[in-house]
């Protein structure tokens, strides 16, 4: 999942309460919490120093700087943008959108580190903070996206503009400006405006509470194993394990904590049927417990809310809204997709259930397949099918060996070169997060750092992310890139090597492949190193091909023990299977996407969320034996702020972009290491960001628009005619 980019345009109009910039297993090393007199300069302010271009003072972040760092960064932000407001010469481009671009540096510092207290090292006095602050940070977003004055100036330049257009990334920043401040109210009267500004910060807090939520049930409901409880499971998984427990002070025991990360395999793997419904049933009901983290009165208030305030602008719901500037431009194209899907998706579950039954019936299980079965029974089928044993894939997908892999491809397509930094060089926030510095091979010249944070632990939000703690800028001197990847693998026993799935190995490399669009950036101003929701997945998911090409699998998937290379055979296995199991993980991802455009379609009013997402799956004849990837109580993307609100369909809008891309590629001479097609991609799909239409980027390296039959193709569904 890409975080949400804290550009000075997004920074201003959709930042959530929580900056969801948007998962226990080892030693936490606390945020210092010093009570010391406030100093005079606030190191979360402060300028970065220190080599390559000056770095985050994360070894000095301390959590008691961060409100007042909060307050006076909104306040010398309020202060520059007055100043633009109220100069008293002609607005132009330059004394308007170029001094808002430059606007906000202290407080953007101020958000890196709040993002990572948030994100990777949350604390319940974070969370204090962050519910007080909440209601303060939209509050200060209002100021500024409803300052008359500024929106003057602002909507001078654009009409000026489009009588004299400027060069084409000066004419899209001022476009993105000119449209985030009109799609937020700007235009509005006193009135409608007032009550705009107290609908964000009510949803500012809920925003807040939904997120905290989800957390407290993450670190709540932990499963300990005792040593005859772990039959099925793989010693390198016992072992991590077994450091959960003793992390969680249960020495001798054995934890399955409540993240994906840690939940998957067991289910996978664990021939402990009733141990697997409780680890089932711990992960998805967090908030959804009836208890004072349920979520299901803040999903219905939000919901409510953004009606509300897109019913002041004219909208009939919040869908037709959000979807006006993306790639689908309304929810009716975006169903129409889906729609166009979900049948197959929902018919191949139907076929691996019958063949999941076959099995356990053949084994005499007397079972009838479960929500809590389907991993374990699916995992049979693949032997049986295709003789091909995941837990044998892992031997061969080691976390070390499988980030090589990333930068050999980075070098191969981009040219990048990643050098270790050695430890103490830059300050990191956590002894497990490692450093690389990114250059170019051919000129040497350096482009940014990139930052890995790989395990889970306690205070660290569940899933993938990637984010960036300074974009490409060179609008006001050269700025390189600060990127980020952040994962939740469960941290191995000293000594031992972190092996993963084959579909943890995709994720590691499509997260790597937001950071490779941070670091590709040629892009002048700030605004521009946004994305356009629909497509900002696009980039990530394509870097996942090239995890099952050859050069890859030849010198980077070597068994742990032995070193020897993932033998052909079993290659063969997996690329025969890879169509495999493709009607769960559609169906458990679509039905998470419709269920949100249908959420945000619906009338919020008195609505009964439970009843709600119950009564539209078995409308959509969801299959009883598996349910949505993220059920609403706890779909982070879409409540804990807005980036993904009626945009979770972007996964699969993107995924059709993914399989037309990957054809140009298996198409070419090279195939996916063909020079030609790399530069095309580097040049007009990774490099633009945002300073291009994104159809019209893809139209310039497809020569075409992409078509969903590529997308049926590799997932092994019915083509449908044209």
């Amino acid at each position: 999942m890409n975080t949400l980019h804290i550009t000075k345009t997004v920074k201003i109009m959709a930042l959530s309460a929580t900056v969801f910039i948007t998962s226990c297993n080892q030693k936490k090393e606390p945020v210092k919490t010093s009570t010391a007199p406030e100093k005079t300069e606030n190191v979360l302010l402060k300028e970065w120093t220190g080599p390559y271009g000056g770095t985050p003072a994360f070894d000095k972040m301390n959590l008691s700087d961060l409100k007042p760092a909060l307050e006076k960064g909104m306040a010398l932000n309020l202060e520059e943008i007055d100043q633009i407001a109220n100069n008293s010469e002609a607005p132009t481009f330059e004394n308007t959108i170029v001094a808002m671009e430059k606007a906000g540096s202290e407080l953007d510092r101020v958000f890196t580190y709040y993002g990572i207290l948030s994100s990777n090292m949350s604390s319940p006095e974070f969370r204090e903070i962050q519910k007080e602050m909440a209601p303060k940070l939209s509050e200060f977003r209002s100021k500024i996206s409803q300052n008359e004055k500024l929106f003057k100036r602002i909507k001078a330049v654009y009409n000026s503009t489009l009588k004299t257009p400027l060069e084409e990334d000066q004419q899209r920043v001022v476009q993105l400006t000119y449209e985030g401040f009109a799609m937020n109210g700007a235009e509005l009267d006193a009135e409608k405006k007032k009550r705009y500004a107290a609908i964000n910060k009510e949803l500012s807090g809920l925003y807040t509470n939904f997120s905290n939520n989800i957390l407290a049930d993450e670190e709540g409901y932990v499963t300990y194993l005792t040593k005859d409880q772990l039959n099925g499971l793989s010693e390198p998984l016992i072992k991590a394990y077994a450091k959960a427990a003793k992390d969680r002070g249960q020495e001798g025991k054995y934890a399955v904590t409540n993240t994906r990360s840690s939940m998957d395999p067991f289910l996978t793997y664990s021939t402990e049927r009733a141990l697997r419904e409780k680890v089932w049933k711990n992960y998805y009901s967090r908030g959804d417990n009836g208890d004072d983290k349920d979520n299901n009165e803040n999903i219905a208030k939000i919901l409510k809310l953004r009606k509300e305030r897109v019913g002041l602008l004219g909208y009939d719901n919040f869908a037709d809204w959000r979807l006006q500037n993306r790639m689908a431009k309304n929810p009716q194209n975006a169903m129409q997709l889906m729609n166009a899907v979900w049948p197959a998706a929902i018919a191949r579950v139907k076929e691996e259930v019958t063949d999941m039954q076959a099995v356990a019936n053949s084994n005499k299980d007397n079972i009838t397949i479960e929500p809590w079965d389907y991993r374990f029974y699916a995992e049979k089928v693949r032997k049986k099918k295709y003789d091909l044993d995941s837990d044998e894939v892992k031997q061969y997908l080691q976390l070390d060996k499988l980030r090589e892999a990333m930068f050999f491809v980075a070098g191969e397509l981009f040219n990048f070169k990643f050098t270790p930094v050695a430890d103490g060089k830059v300050p990191v926030f956590h002894e497990d997060v490692k450093v690389w510095e990114v250059n170019d091979k051919t000129s040497g010249k350096h482009i940014g750092l990139w930052y890995l944070d790989p395990f889970a632990r306690t205070g660290k939000r569940s899933g993938a992310w990637a984010t960036t703690y300074r974009s490409h800028t060179t609008f006001d001197g050269n700025k390189t890139v600060l990127g980020s990847n952040n994962s939740n693998f469960v941290k191995p026993a000293p000594g031992e090597p972190v092996l993963v799935s084959w579909d943890d190995a995709s994720t590691f490399f499509h997260e790597f492949g937001h950071a490779l669009h941070f670091f590709s950036s040629e892009v002048r101003y700030p605004t521009l190193n946004g994305g356009v929701r629909d497509y900002t997945e696009f980039q990530s998911q394509l870097l996942e091909r090239w995890l099952a090409t050859d050069k890859v699998i030849d010198n980077y998937l070597v068994h742990y023990k032995t070193g020897e290379t993932m033998p052909k055979a079993l290659i063969e296995k997996v690329k025969k299977a890879a169509t495999f199991n493709q009607g769960f993980a559609t169906t458990e991802y679509l039905a998470s996407a419709l269920m949100d455009m249908k959420f945000h379609l619906a009338d919020p009013e008195n609505i009964d969320v439970d009843a709600f997402e119950k009564e539209t799956l078995t409308e959509l004849k969801m299959p009883k034996e598996l349910v949505m990837r993220h059920r609403t109580p706890h779909f982070g993307h879409v409540f804990s702020g807005e980036g993904y609100a009626t945009a979770y369909y972007g996964y699969m809008w993107a995924d059709v972009l993914t399989s037309d891309a990957a054809e140009a590629f298996a198409e070419a001479p090279g195939g996916f290491y063909d020079k030609e097609v790399a530069a095309k991609l580097v040049k007009y799909l990774f490099a633009p960001r945002n300073a291009m239409d994104p159809a019209e980027a893809y139209r310039k390296f497809r020569g075409r628009d992409a078509k969903i039959e590529a997308l049926m193709k590799d997932r092994g569904f019915p083509v449908p005619k044209s």
